[in-house]
């Protein structure tokens, strides 16, 4: 037994020896049918001995087309640009926004050129609205806008959305129906909901100027004027005003009154305007002082000497101009 012990590493030694001396030998005819190749490159077969930092994360070798530098000309050739995506892209400085269609939104009612009225609201000069003419019996012509009784009955309610908390106060109206006939009436009442935007309410006298009382309601055209007049502007107080709290009224203006304003120390304090029609100083500030009254076209006329004397109208010597 112990013989045998000592023969059987002897063997494994020589069978060792075999096969280093078998690869050896086929290393170097591989090597020898390499060089060979007409073909061959001199650093072939180091490289395909040798990975790269590519072959180490799994990703391909570069081919020796790829690793070969480009030429003079491909070097000049522009890079073609990239096609851009079907998403949308997201806005930057540079990409100009979409316009909106128009009918992403309502159309607006049209307006004038800009600086023609910068003080007015709904009802705008050089504008013509549609809407429908009803009548009512205005009685002794008073109504919403606290002018008092008066023998010109060719007057008119505004519907409640173009009488704009009192704005269409005092404002002239030319209106026309379908069948050519016309009338001029002045804004002394307010037509309440549910009369539409652009409805007028007139007075039975001025819808008989257009058609038969019987006809109830009918299709009208109708748009701002500035008459010609000879009055002038009149100041009233609302009853119960004081140098302590006053409510301020104009009457007779050519144009819509757009602000009342009350002197301040050395500047103006604008008055709020009420849905009947006067302008309201809570705490007296101006009250029997100088007025200042502004209309649709900024045109300001300033008034001295106006005492507090309530439910008295007193007049004035200026009058806003005709547009």
């Amino acid at each position: 037994m112990a013989t045998h012990s000592r023969r059987r590493p002897l063997r494994k030694r020589r069978t060792a020896l075999v096969l280093a001396v078998a690869v050896a030998a086929v290393g170097v005819l591989l090597s020898l049918m390499t060089a060979l190749r007409p073909d061959s490159e001199p650093n072939a077969v180091r490289a395909a001995a040798e990975p790269t930092a590519a072959n180490r994360s799994g990703a391909p070798a570069a081919t020796p087309e790829q690793r070969a530098e480009p030429s003079p000309k491909q070097k000049q050739k522009p890079k073609p640009k990239p096609k851009p995506s079907k998403a949308s892209p997201t806005p930057t400085a540079t990409t100009p926004s979409k316009r909106p269609s128009p009918t992403d939104a309502p159309r607006s009612t049209p307006r004038p050129v800009s600086g023609t009225a910068p003080l007015a609201g709904r009802i705008q000069p050089q504008v013509t609205y549609k809407g429908v003419a009803t009548h009512y019996d205005a009685a002794d012509g008073d109504g919403a806008c606290l002018y008092g009784p008066s023998p010109d009955l060719m007057v008119a309610a505004m519907n409640h959305t173009d009488y704009e908390t009192s704005k269409a106060c005092g404002a002239y109206i030319l209106v026309r129906a379908a069948n050519g006939a016309s009338v001029t009436v002045r804004i002394t009442n307010e037509c309440p909901l549910p009369c539409a935007p652009g409805q007028l309410d007139l007075s039975k006298e001025a819808f008989a100027k257009l058609a038969g009382l019987s006809a109830g309601r009918i299709p009208v055209t109708w748009s701002l004027l500035s008459p010609d007049t000879s009055d002038t502007v009149s100041i009233r107080y609302k009853s119960g005003s004081s140098s302590h709290w006053c409510g301020i009224q104009a009457l007779g203006h050519r144009n819509p009154l757009a602000r009342l304003e009350v002197r301040s120390g050395s500047g103006w304090t604008r008055l709020t305007r009420t849905e009947y029609n006067y302008f309201l100083s809570p705490s007296g500030t101006g009250c029997g002082g100088p007025l200042r009254l502004t209309d649709i076209y900024g045109e300001q006329l300033t008034v001295d000497g106006i005492a507090v004397r309530p439910d008295a109208k007193q007049a004035t010597r200026v009058q806003f101009a005709r547009h």
